[in-house]
């Protein structure tokens, strides 16, 4: 059975050798395609490895990384030449020696996807850096599958990045890749319920570099999973929610400390509309920001569309609190509460609008090997 085996790469130049060689050690696969998004020598060392490995390999580097490490897969999927593609990490973490097991189990024919899970029989996730990673390992993968309990009910383990995949199972234009987690996306973004059989895996530990885990990776993943299961809008939600309590707690603080209320939110409001700009860029939009005007310009516009909302907001605050009686902070609620849905209207149809067609696209370039038969796609 022919295999593509896809890996993203963001500063992995330490491990490509070692990877590469283990790969041909194991002899399974028909090419071996890297999507690389590093800023350091690991197109160099893909390169390198490139000219010794019997593996046919190439290399994709995007121009304009779209997507993260969800991005990447998808990339290497579509530039696959086999139906089956085999995506894992770069780290060997994900342990080459596995892939004759997944194998197997997709030659059987029962499956659309094969998954190395952490959580199933005999795997184990020992390979995560300490306790507290694995307890968060853990959780999310509890909550994530909760979350889904029909399209994950023969998965254990959602989050893992170790698994073999038959292209002509997806329809690929459904997949919408954000942040680390593609599996879930896969699962969870199709129309039917995919196939998935399991293979138990030990998750090993990183040969060389760093991990690419962090606060900003975990914020980002709760985003793509409410996403997944509610839609952009709950993201836009959440960093309005966070907003709203700021803009509560500044409010309370300002008017405890004896000032008007009505400047206590006027100075709340500014502050707010400039976080929650910086947060949506980030979390709720930034698979889009590529499509659409400078951030300046989107900052400018979003700026000015808060502040009229804000106009608009402070006589029917002055209402709730002079008129009705309502206290300060509750009418504060009150009035965020009705603004967020014109917010999120103007964000995702006017700042943010639909990209254009050719959006996200990323542009690859390919040179030959003068010594080799085999390709490597280069910038």
């Amino acid at each position: 059975m022919p295999i593509s085996i896809v890996i993203p790469t963001f500063n992995e130049a330490g491990n490509v050798a070692e990877l590469v060689g283990r790969l041909n050690a194991v002899g399974i696969g028909s090419e071996i395609l890297f999507v690389d998004d590093s800023t350091d020598d690991t197109p160099a060392a893909i390169t390198a490895a490139a000219r010794t490995s019997d593996i046919p390999l190439r290399l994709l580097q995007r121009e304009t990384p779209v997507g993260g490490l969800s991005g990447a897969v998808l990339m290497g999927m579509t530039e696959a030449t086999n139906d089956w593609v085999l995506v894992m990490d770069a780290d060997l973490q994900h342990p080459p020696e596995m892939i004759p097991v997944l194998a197997e189990t997709a030659g059987r024919g029962a499956a659309d996807v094969v998954v190395a899970s952490r959580y199933c029989e005999d795997g184990d996730a020992g390979g995560l850096s300490n306790a507290a990673r694995r307890a968060v390992s853990s959780l999310s993968t509890v909550l994530t599958r909760s979350m889904f309990p029909s399209k994950l009910r023969d998965c254990t383990d959602p989050m893992t990045g170790f698994f073999l995949v038959r292209k002509s199972a997806l329809v690929i234009e459904d997949l919408q890749p954000r942040g680390f987690k593609i599996l879930l996306e896969i699962l969870a973004r199709q129309p039917r319920r995919l196939t998935v059989l399991e293979e138990p895996f030990v998750f090993g530990e990183r040969f060389a570099g760093q991990s690419k885990a962090s606060l900003s990776q975990g914020v980002r993943f709760m985003s793509q999973l409410l996403s997944l299961r509610f839609g952009r809008m709950s993201a836009f939600a959440v960093i309005g929610l966070i907003g709203a309590l700021c803009n509560i707690a500044i409010v309370a603080l300002i008017t405890w400390a004896g000032f008007d209320y009505l400047a206590a939110a006027i100075i709340a409001a500014e502050v707010t509309i400039v976080g929650n700009f910086l947060l949506l860029e980030r979390f709720v939009f930034r698979d889009l920001t590529r499509s659409r005007p400078g951030t300046w310009s989107r900052f400018w516009k979003s700026f000015a569309f808060n502040n009229a909302e804000t106009a608009l907001r402070l006589p029917l605050l002055f209402l709730l609190v002079d008129l009705w009686t309502i206290a300060a902070v509750p009418a504060t609620g009150i009035t965020l509460i009705i603004a967020f849905l014109a917010r999120f209207v103007f964000h995702s149809r006017v700042i943010y609008g639909p990209p254009a067609s050719s959006a996200g696209t990323p542009s690859i370039r390919a040179i030959e090997e003068s010594d080799s038969d085999r390709a490597v796609d280069a910038p």
